[in-house]
């Protein structure tokens, strides 16, 4: 008697870490079904596509795949699935099936607990060509999530954003915002650091608007700070990403005084000039962000701030970027994540005026990070000689002979150890050589 054939899966993630988390989901679902995982697409039964929609030039990768994968499915006479979810699905609907009429399953966020039946549902021939995309105005179905052997374990504790910024797609796609109840997050980090887990990541588009849509008015970002950080175990709080507006004082105290709550902190600027911010609908100034900053680096001295930034949004001139250039050189950023300002159809921003060409673009990009790569390496030598708490990754892909891991600063840290055991493991290093992104350290045996 044959034994049974194994059936292989893929999932291919694009975007931001919420996607992450949901393949992450998407893979346990798999599993269950009795699904193998692979990353060989051109020897797989099922393929799922967990797609982006931010910028333009997400959904031009998306097509390109689903391109290959139209070849593949055709050398393999039909007999793969493919499926898309995502921002992107949640966006075009049943558009998928009409431009790509080889997809099988198109799925919104809100859907993706149904995969089990609707596979079955396709695997039986019973249905063909499924759209699911629900409208995201609830919570989507809880589902558990197989993160593998990697460290960090991810919980969404927002779905949506109500914020509105004039150059994001994201309320359009993943709608208002919807905040899972503490219980279930505390639980959750209960559950994952049982498990092994070392660092819990929260994921939402606003974290700190956290519970804002409860009616206790209790249960916000500061308590569910608190009560995670009171969980028994080794391990620490990591999230992205927090809105410059809704940072309140109540959770800068709480970062503070919680050892367990990582000192990374991410907090996007997008522009320095008061006249773009209130363009962008960002709901502070440039005078109220650097207030911020300083306060936050007042309280808890040994935060590392890094940043979003955005170049040439419509109506910038020099002088509104100098403003950017301004923040840049006084707060001190850890590290930024910088971009040309693309046009989103669909936000207010791609129909304004004055939109900046991309010569200027280009160039004002160019000397912000020349300034931002200055700024890091000068916040780096803060570190050198100082005993750093390491969260080890494992070998440098680089060196071998090289360990690497994150510092509660979300730095990256590299020591010399003979030790293979060390992965997932908190040790501590004291830092000789600090590059701009890379900090060089000595094991400090305890």
């Amino acid at each position: 008697m044959e034994g049974k054939v194994e059936k292989r899966a893929t999932i291919i993630t694009y975007g931001c870490q919420m996607n992450v988390n949901e393949s992450a989901k998407m893979k346990q679902m798999l599993q269950t079904m009795g699904y193998s995982m692979t990353e060989d697409i051109e020897n797989t039964d099922l393929v799922f596509l967990n797609t982006c929609t931010v910028r333009e030039g997400a959904a031009v990768k998306v097509y390109g795949k689903l391109g290959d994968l139209k070849r593949i499915k055709e050398e393999k006479d039909g007999k793969m699935i493919i499926g898309v979810t995502g921002c992107l699905a949640q966006e075009v609907r049943e558009e998928f099936i009409k431009k790509t009429p080889y997809v099988d399953l198109v799925l919104g966020n809100q859907n993706i607990g149904r995969i089990p039946d609707l596979l079955e549902r396709i695997e039986a021939g019973e249905e063909t060509h499924i759209v699911m995309v629900d409208d995201e105005d609830e919570l989507p179905t809880r589902v558990d999530a197989d993160f593998g052997d990697d460290i960090v374990a991810s919980i969404s504790i927002t779905y949506g954003c109500n914020n509105y910024c004039t150059f994001c797609i994201v309320p359009y796609v993943r709608g208002m915002e919807r905040s899972v109840p503490l219980n279930e997050v505390v639980k959750d980090v209960e559950q994952y650091t049982k498990k092994g887990y070392r660092e819990i990541l929260f994921l939402g588009q606003n974290v700190n608007s956290y519970g804002s849509d409860f009616a206790n008015g209790q249960d916000n970002f500061a308590e569910l700070l608190e009560q995670s950080a009171n969980v028994e175990g080794d391990f620490w709080i990591k999230y992205v990403s927090p809105h410059p507006k809704d940072f309140s004082d109540e959770v800068i105290d709480t970062i503070a005084r919680n050892p367990k709550i990582a000192r990374m902190l991410h907090l996007p600027l997008q522009s320095g000039s008061t006249k773009i911010l209130d363009a962008m609908n960002r709901g502070y100034t440039k005078e109220e962000f650097i207030a911020l900053a300083k306060k936050i680096k007042e309280k808890v001295p040994d935060i590392g701030l890094t940043t979003d930034i955005i170049v040439g949004f419509p109506g910038e001139t020099d002088e509104d970027f100098q403003d950017t250039m301004d923040v840049v050189n006084e707060v001190g950023f850890e590290n930024a994540f910088m971009f040309m300002y693309s046009k989103r159809t669909g936000t207010p921003a791609a129909t304004m005026e004055e939109q900046v060409d991309e010569h200027t673009k280009n160039e004002r990009l160019q000397q912000l990070m020349r300034l931002q790569n200055m700024k890091a390496k000068e916040e780096s030598q803060k570190y050198l000689g100082k005993i750093v708490k390491v969260l080890v990754e494992g070998p440098s892909k680089k060196n071998p002979e090289m360990l690497t891991g994150r510092s509660s600063t979300h730095k990256i840290v590299l020591f010399k150890s003979d030790r293979k055991d060390l992965k997932g493991q908190f040790v501590k290093t004291r830092i000789y050589d600090a590059k701009t992104w890379t900090l060089y350290g000595e094991l400090v045996e305890e």
